[in-house]
């Protein structure tokens, strides 16, 4: 059996807004089922479920921070789809801490909490969907999404790219281990994009110097990202496995 180009079992994490809305709009809109992940905005997600294309949706919450969480949310979106094609790893955190401006007690807390969402949710919920997938034998796709703070330095957010960073690397090693099963891994490095989180920087007093990052003088809608992802998650994109895709609209060029 190969994966199909569409009527896939689609987990996202993350899904009750922002970028994992677009992400669960956009492999609906494919004509794929999809599982809505939500850690605690659970009227968001339903938001969210509501505005998918299709039927056979679902939504399932749960602590992505606690492991046993993770094994409770991959179990419920298999049940509720029949199984799991496709993985999305977006769920995150993001607090601001600059070191000079951060107590010691609070910068542990933070960084833990960067590290048990961002990497390590990321690699549990990696390993469940895998072994799925690994049962299914259809093959699969694992998308990440990271960050391009994670070549770029983030010192006002030193967990987040690092945690970002570690995604990427982790996402590497995954590509090589399940490629002889079908599975194809890959993750994006996204620059700046407008979500309800930032629109409040956006329209501040910094919005005009976000925008100028790039040479488009403007930032990037969660639609653009999520189509980016969804290519990434098809039969067709194989051979991308392994890749970390930048997309930032040239507002930072890696060699």
């Amino acid at each position: 059996m190969k994966l199909p180009a569409s009527g896939r079992r689609v987990l996202v994490s993350g899904a009750s807004r922002g970028l994992g809305r677009a992400v669960a709009q956009a492999f609906a809109a494919n004509g794929d089922r999809v599982a809505v992940h939500f850690g605690s905005r659970a009227e968001e997600a339903r938001v969210t479920l509501e505005s998918l294309d299709g039927t056979g949706h679902a939504l399932v919450g749960g602590d992505l921070a606690d492991p046993a969480g993770a094994v409770a949310v991959v179990d419920a979106a298999a049940e509720a789809l029949g199984g799991v094609d496709v993985l999305v790893n977006n769920a995150a955190v993001n607090l601001r801490h600059p070191l000079p401006e951060t107590p010691y007690e609070e910068w542990v807390a933070v960084w833990q909490q960067h590290v048990s969402v961002n990497l390590l949710a990321t690699a549990n919920l990696s390993h469940l969907a895998a072994r799925r997938m690994i049962d299914q034998g259809a093959g699969g796709r694992i998308v990440n999404i990271g960050s391009r703070g994670a070549f770029r330095g983030e010192p006002d957010h030193p967990a987040y790219g690092a945690t970002k960073a570690a995604v990427h690397a982790l996402g590497q090693s995954l590509a090589v281990s399940l490629a002889p099963y079908g599975i194809a891994v890959a993750s994006v490095a996204p620059g700046f994009f407008a979500t309800e989180r930032v629109s409040s920087r956006l329209e501040g007093a910094e919005g005009a110097a976000i925008r100028a990052q790039s040479p488009f003088g403007r930032v990037a809608e969660p639609a653009e990202i999520a189509e980016a992802v969804l290519w990434l998650a098809s039969p067709a994109a194989e051979w991308s496995s392994g890749t970390i895709l930048d997309l930032n609209g040239a507002s930072h060029l890696r060699s």
